[in-house]
């Protein structure tokens, strides 16, 4: 009962980690990268489609994205979900190919770019800390209803801490990765 809670906690925890990971991603860092607007979603036939599922994305250049779309028909789309999106770049349409030029990063917009990836790693601190939090009620709950020992109920709440500690960890450092990365000139 205690490994499935704590099973079940570290899944979840994992779950956040995960999604910390795949968000600051997107935060672009002044180097092309495909996974910038891989995830990006077009408007496909009505239905919001992620880019890679529509286009070939390349870097050919340390500083250039080339979005071959599969469809040409969908180059428009592409192009507005790209202008409507967070990034703040401006694709260049050809006809056949999109070329996403990614300019040098002012310093003033890698310091708004570190603040924002400080604010994501501390809501997935916050995540990790809510499932800790739930668990941990879980496990009073069990040493209230006498389904559990004492002992093991401090023992669970140590193991859950360490858990706990152990995904923090994680997060931190991701965080600092990104931050390094974004004030690398």
């Amino acid at each position: 009962m205690i490994e499935e809670l704590l099973g079940d906690a570290g899944v979840r925890m994992e779950g956040a980690v995960k999604a910390l990971s795949d968000d600051v991603r997107l935060i672009r860092t002044g180097r092309a990268s495909p996974a910038l607007v891989e995830r990006l979603q077009v408007e496909y036939f009505g239905t919001p489609t992620p880019l890679n599922q529509l286009a070939t994305i390349s870097a050919p250049e340390p500083r250039l994205l080339a979005i071959r779309p599969w469809d040409p028909s969908t180059l428009s789309a592409i192009e507005r979900a790209i202008l409507a999106s967070e990034l703040g770049l401006t694709p260049d349409n050809d006809g056949r190919i999109i070329r996403l030029p990614i300019p040098r990063l002012s310093e003033e917009r890698r310091r708004h770019l570190v603040r924002l990836v400080r604010n994501r790693v501390e809501e997935a601190k916050v995540g990790v800390r809510n499932i800790r939090r739930n668990a941990l009620n879980d496990l009073r709950d069990f040493d209230k209803e006498g389904l559990i020992p004492e002992d093991d109920f401090y023992r669970a709440r140590d193991d859950l801490q360490e858990l706990t500690d152990r995904f923090i960890g994680r997060i931190d450092e991701i965080g600092q990765v990104k931050e390094a990365e974004i004030m690398e000139v």
